[in-house]
């Protein structure tokens, strides 16, 4: 079997972009190594950019998103028991981000793709991709007890850092940047309204602490933790105790969560990850097979949709006018919105989070950049120009 782009991985980036070459016209076929019931119920990003929100509309997977998608217009910032909201629209000429799962995400993709695209086949997995230096790169999958290949003019890898199509750029091609946060986030999700309707991102002396949400009736929370936390040590009682401690304001001392069961715990280790460069020979790889942001900057999720955007109208030029010189660019272009988003992240969560090692020196620092951002539009705006997402031609 032939086509034009072999897409490696079924996430919401490789999806994305499956959707986006049909609507170009031009052929694609989906390698995803899970199976559908998975895809779509692996639990990850929840905040979409204003960036990626258009283009889930233009792409025909906007519908359930608009109607039950929850637009957020700022979120609050919790320090030195008070709070400052940051107003997006009035700080960024007028975007915003929006709470939608990135497991709806992947339905609505899938339901498009299975309806309208071209193959997608789950529980395929890539075992090699081969020939990147030659103009019909292939790839080896086994599928349905089979093993088999397919031929491709291009190979995306969206498969992820531990991947297959990442380890098929030649060690001495590629080069990697890494860096590791001596702190975890324990993560629960909860049948609880959310207290506020707002994310409250808090900063304290006790750690860290986010209070997002799903939905109006489900809540999604995190703590601050060392690294190789077993989620047992963390009871349901101790989880919202802290969560209480954490975000609580001296300003209305009776403040609390609304608690409710919780349905999933989990710990989340941090860590931040570049590889570039993002294309050698006939493949190219987008989100976390290029990179990785901790998620305190919301960027994972739309990082990758940036990707495959590019990725998209760089095929698309191609297929118009026989130019290669938007593939050609592709990296260079997808790394500055990469580094930009690294730092931003990296910004956010050294900020906003206690190191084991730091000394009260080091605290006072991290109270006066928040003071700065709570009373100076400039650094509130800036704050805000990077979390709803900077422009795709930025």
């Amino acid at each position: 079997m032939h086509t034009t782009v072999g897409i490696i991985g079924g996430g919401p980036s490789g999806l994305l972009l499956a959707r986006l070459l049909h609507q170009a016209g031009i052929d694609s076929v989906v390698l995803e190594r899970r199976d559908r019931a998975y895809v779509e119920q692996r639990q990850r990003a929840g905040i979409l950019e204003q960036a990626t929100v258009d283009a889930l509309r233009a792409a025909g997977a906007g519908a359930r998103l608009d109607a039950e998608g929850l637009p957020h217009d700022g979120i609050e910032l919790r320090h030195h028991g008070r709070a400052t909201r940051i107003d997006f629209p009035a700080l960024t000429g007028g975007r915003r981000v929006w709470v939608y799962a990135q497991t709806e995400v992947v339905k609505d993709l899938v339901a498009l793709q299975l309806a309208e695209g071209g193959p997608l086949h789950f529980e395929a997995e890539v075992t090699a991709v081969e020939g990147v230096d030659t103009d019909r790169p292939l790839i080896r999958y086994t599928h349905q007890g089979q093993e088999k290949t397919l031929t491709c003019d291009y190979v995306v890898g969206c498969d992820g850092y531990h991947g297959v199509t990442r380890h098929a750029v030649p060690e001495t091609e590629r080069r990697t940047f890494e860096r590791t946060y001596p702190y975890s986030w324990l993560g629960i999700l909860a049948e609880a309204p959310p207290v506020y309707d707002e994310l409250i991102y808090a900063h304290s002396e006790r750690g860290f602490a986010l209070a997002s949400m799903r939905s109006p009736a489900v809540s999604r929370l995190y703590l601050q933790v060392p690294n190789g936390t077993d989620p047992a040590d963390w009871p349901d009682e101790r989880v919202w105790d802290e969560l209480d401690a954490r975000l609580s304001l001296t300003t209305d001392p009776a403040w609390r969560l609304t608690r409710g069961a919780v349905t999933q715990k989990s710990v989340l280790p941090m860590r931040s990850s570049v590889t570039e460069p993002m294309r050698h020979g006939r493949v190219f790889l987008a989100g976390d097979a290029a990179h990785i942001v901790p998620p305190t900057g919301a960027k994972g999720l739309n990082l990758a949709a940036a990707d495959v955007i590019v990725l998209a109208r760089a095929f698309a030029h191609h297929a118009k006018t026989g130019s290669t010189e938007l593939l050609d660019a592709y990296s260079d272009t997808c790394l500055r919105r990469v580094w930009r988003a690294e730092h931003f992240s990296y910004f956010m969560t050294t900020t906003l989070h206690a190191d084991p090692a730091q000394s009260p020196f080091d605290t006072r620092l991290q109270q006066s950049q928040l003071d700065r951002i709570a009373g100076s539009p400039h650094a509130a705006a800036e704050l805000a120009e990077n979390y709803t997402g900077l422009p795709l031609d930025a």
